[in-house]
């Protein structure tokens, strides 16, 4: 585990605020010490007031729940990620069932925002059964983000054409995020022509990456998110170090360079399009 005192220094603050979409402090505290008051003041201190806690299994999704419930800046995510639910699906049918059920269960609490992530992973779950799974766990966590009115958040590696598959056969909700956007500039307007939000991540500052800095130029403005993933995907110059939420602003000034807009400007977007991707206003950062 990475000490406080190996943690990357704060950047600059930002000219406005803006939102990690997603992130994962829970994981981040166990990765870095990084303990979830210290993790949101550090980022309100730079100027992202506001977070989305995103669980991954049942006890991270409860875990979710409480935290924005004592938080007001923090919205939670609940949600079996696709590896997860594979796992699941390969104890048994029943395991499976009854964590989407309490999946379902905590959906329906008022501080949750966000059904996800959910989605499909080819990478990490290469196998036809275990992508078979996936797909109906997938499905699941569609239906509850239509009954609950929640956004759908999804996770989607080396499975685009599949996820879009999976919506089109089930119908989409309302308000949908593709995290950790990871495909080009075609298969964002697929996404965009469905309606989602396109949320970005430490890899569009990746030198590597220009598909996704190509799928970022063409992304209407009030369609883009930014997120972390922390403590996963720690933006350029500081990648191999753990993330968080403070480092956001390395992701939003990469972004502007991008979009060549004015950082304020983007910020304002960014800070406009969580509320919309999200379901609304929520306090901010004391």
């Amino acid at each position: 585990m990475t000490s406080r005192t190996d943690l990357p220094e704060a950047p600059e603050a930002l000219p406005g605020p803006v939102v990690d979409t997603h992130c994962h402090l829970d994981i981040t505290a166990e990765y870095s010490g990084l303990d979830p008051e210290d993790a949101l003041a550090r980022a309100a201190a730079v100027g992202v007031t506001r977070v989305a806690q995103i669980g991954c299994d049942v006890e991270q999704s409860r875990w979710a729940v409480e935290l924005a419930r004592t938080h007001p800046a923090v919205v939670a995510g609940v949600a079996l990620h696709p590896n997860d639910a594979a796992r699941l699906g390969a104890l048994s049918p029943g395991a499976l069932a009854d964590a989407l059920a309490a999946i379902e269960a905590l959906a329906a609490d008022p501080v949750v925002r966000v059904v996800g992530e959910t989605g499909l992973d080819h990478f990490r779950t290469p196998d036809a059964a275990g992508q078979a799974v996936q797909r109906e766990a997938f499905a699941a966590h569609v239906a509850m983000a239509k009954a609950y009115d929640r956004t759908l958040v999804i996770h989607d590696r080396d499975a685009h054409a599949d996820v879009l598959d999976v919506l089109d056969a089930e119908g989409v909700p309302d308000r949908v995020v593709m995290h950790c956007f990871s495909g080009d500039e075609v298969f964002a307007r697929a996404c965009l022509d469905r309606g989602a939000h396109l949320s970005f991540a430490g890899p569009v500052t990746f030198k590597p990456n220009a598909h996704l800095r190509r799928a970022l130029a063409v992304t209407p403005l009030d369609r883009v998110l930014v997120e972390t993933d922390a403590p996963f995907l720690t933006p350029t110059p500081l990648r191999g170090r753990p993330n968080a939420s403070y480092l956001v602003p390395h992701t939003v000034r990469a972004m502007a360079e991008v979009r060549q807009v004015p950082l304020v400007e983007l910020c304002r977007a960014l800070d406009a399009n969580a509320e919309v991707a999200l379901g609304g206003t929520w306090p901010t950062a004391a």
